[in-house]
């Protein structure tokens, strides 16, 4: 079969797939009640958990995490994790508390809401993880390339899969601000420190790759050259 990617969930919080003949490796984990989307999502393909080799994080926050361990412990899956981000994803150390850039009312409830729903409150740490180091390429399906873009935090992973041309960025940025509703590309909310998550995607201007996907928002459509300067359009 030709390689493809699923999305798991919505422009508020979603999964990733990378499906090949090999199997399927998993790009985040999002919150802990999403495994039934996940078996339906995979199901479509003919799929199902078995046939997942890996789930690598883009960083170590609660809704990237959500159903990590649960693979982990049930189904033998390894989770892979950049080692900055390690303790942060097993809980050993507390959640960020970043405060947020902006925020309106709605938008805001809806990221709560939607978050509720899916379990958010019921949020459990993967118990071990797998540390990453940048420059990795992953022995799992896809081969993903892990590249380190510290700034939303200490850990944060850009990864590039090739095979299908695509570049997953984590909360470097988002095309659909969680809080606002807001829609384009920016840096994303809630960061460590937002000017060092610019500076960590400049290392990547060079890349091909066209299919940009965010931790939260829609697909971008454009190379990291065209982002980059979106970017700094909206400063």
């Amino acid at each position: 079969m030709t390689a493809q990617i699923l999305r798991i969930g919505d422009d508020i919080i979603a999964i990733h797939a990378i499906v090949t003949d090999e199997g399927v490796t998993l790009i985040d984990a999002g919150l802990s009640g999403d495994l039934g989307i996940l078996r339906k999502a995979l199901a479509t393909v003919g799929r199902d958990i078995a046939d997942i080799r890996g789930v690598v994080l883009t960083h170590g926050d609660d809704d990237h995490i959500g159903i990590a361990e649960e693979l982990r412990s049930r189904h033998g899956i390894p989770v892979h994790v950049l080692e900055p981000d390690a303790d942060l994803a097993t809980g050993a150390v507390p959640a960020r508390g970043v405060k947020p850039d902006a925020w309106r009312l709605g938008p805001s409830l809806g990221f709560i809401w939607k978050g509720l729903r899916r379990g958010a409150l019921r949020k459990t740490h993967p118990k071990v993880v797998t540390a990453m180091a940048d420059g990795d390429v992953l022995d799992l399906p896809g081969r993903p390339e892990i590249i380190s873009i510290p700034g939303h935090t200490k850990g944060s992973a850009a990864i590039r899969v090739a095979e299908v041309e695509a570049l997953f960025l984590g909360d470097a940025i988002t095309t659909r601000h969680v809080l606002t509703g807001a829609a384009g590309a920016r840096l994303a909310p809630f960061s460590d420190d937002a000017p060092q998550t610019r500076r960590s995607l400049e290392t990547l201007r060079g890349l091909p790759e066209s299919r940009i996907f965010p931790g939260h928002g829609p697909e971008y459509h454009g190379t990291v050259a065209a982002l980059l300067e979106e970017l700094d359009r909206r400063g």
